[in-house]
């Protein structure tokens, strides 16, 4: 084969090539070691928004049938698909410390901020008595969680969530590596909408998660 036809053969493909390494830049990077997890039951407000909607995010009925999904897509989708990897590093235990009030559903992440707006959350209905769920894609343990409910007369419909509406449940032991981990929660005395609020403390580093799920105490 002559050089000049097999140069003109070789750039179609170089052309390819760069035209997918490109596509490939652009879609959300959760390397190893951001791939964690997040509260599945009662569903976390960025995993809700991605479970209900992530395969129809451009659906323009979400602006109608779930307002705060659809603002969370607004400001930011990478909250919604990268739900495993709210996490900070380094907190040291430290959480109301380094936390301002009002930025507690994000975890402290400006990225994140669409989960603080209060607002029509969708809620996960439960009883006094029910099970947190977690699933961690890189099976990494805890050393502990810890769980708060938002006090009764806390409205999340029209307040951003701070350390003085939560009342301290419980804080559990340690639990082994495992891609699901959950526990058992008792409650009283909560009717209606409140946000339970845990504290993931893993056990592989210094790292710390803060999700809020909106649930309905029925």
């Amino acid at each position: 084969m002559p050089p000049h036809e097999s140069t003109r053969l070789r750039r179609p493909a170089q052309v390819l090539i760069v035209l997918l390494a490109t596509m490939l830049s652009l879609l959300p990077s959760v390397g190893a070691a951001q791939a964690h997890g997040t509260i599945i039951n009662p569903a976390s407000r960025a995993y809700q928004c991605w479970k209900t909607w992530g395969s129809q995010h451009m659906n323009p009925a979400m602006q109608q049938q779930d307002p705060m999904c659809w603002q969370a897509f607004q400001a930011n989708p990478d909250t919604m698909w990268n739900w495993m990897s709210a996490l900070r590093d380094g907190l040291g235990g430290q959480f109301q410390a380094r936390t301002p009030d009002g930025q507690l559903c994000s975890n402290g992440l400006t990225r994140n901020d669409s989960l603080n707006q209060p607002g029509a959350w969708k809620q996960t209905t439960l009883s006094r008595n029910f099970t947190v769920q977690l699933y961690d894609q890189a099976s990494h343990g805890a050393d502990y969680f810890r769980v708060y409910v938002s006090k009764q007369g806390f409205n999340p419909a029209t307040q951003k969530l701070g350390w003085g509406n939560l009342d301290f449940i419980t804080q559990t032991g340690r639990y082994a590596p495992a891609q699901n981990i959950s526990f058992d929660i008792s409650t009283s005395g909560y009717t209606g909408h409140h946000v339970l609020f845990v504290i993931w403390q893993a056990s592989h580093l210094d790292q710390a998660y803060m999700w809020c799920s909106d649930v309905n105490f029925a």
